[in-house]
């Protein structure tokens, strides 16, 4: 071990990661991921899928699972800066229904890994963000879930500057909160 340091958090399972950057006159090395480093600090997962995004200042991405294929994620933003969230849907966790969050960005190279059965999204703080995540299991779209941003049964507080305007997909802003998805 020793090339990445690992923080926990109050809910089991999350962890975010910080690599050891080697920098110099001609740049910077880092391995993003190493699964004997990994595995070591407990992040066991064999991920089969990456996936990156670009988006601007404002968007809000999620809050997104799925639901019978639920996937391990360890994300990490490439360019820019967002506040990433999650929020525990395990079923009798101890903290089911709390979040999460964390800033990720091209400056503090930290990644957020989540593990299955969390919600997951995130909010660009910067004019423009490149964010990619490796994924356990593949993405079913039939398959997808989630939950409305600002819910108030989760309580998540988004950094959202005054006048910031939130950009948002139609499916996002139609997400029902934490109460419709357990039926209680």
């Amino acid at each position: 071990m020793g090339r990445i340091t690992v923080e926990t958090c109050h809910i089991e399972g999350l962890k975010v990661i910080t690599p050891k950057v080697h920098g110099d006159n001609r740049g910077y090395f880092m391995e993003t991921y190493q699964y004997n480093d990994f595995a070591a600090a407990g992040i066991d997962s064999v991920f089969v899928q990456d996936n990156q995004s670009a988006s601007r200042k404002g968007v809000l991405r999620g809050l997104h699972f799925q639901i019978h294929y639920p996937q391990d994620k360890l994300v990490r933003v490439l360019r820019g800066e967002v506040f990433d969230v999650a929020v525990d849907l395990r079923k009798g966790s101890p903290t089911f229904g709390q979040w999460y969050g964390v800033i990720l960005s091209e400056e503090n190279k930290k990644q957020f890994f989540i593990p299955k059965n969390f919600a997951h999204g995130f909010l660009v703080l910067s004019e423009y963000a490149e964010f990619a995540y490796k994924c356990s299991d593949f993405y079913h779209p039939d398959d997808e879930g989630g939950l409305l941003w600002n819910d108030p049964d989760i309580g998540i507080l988004w950094p959202i500057p005054e006048g910031m305007e939130l950009i948002q997909s139609e499916k996002d802003r139609l997400w029902g909160g934490l109460r419709e998805y357990t039926g209680k």
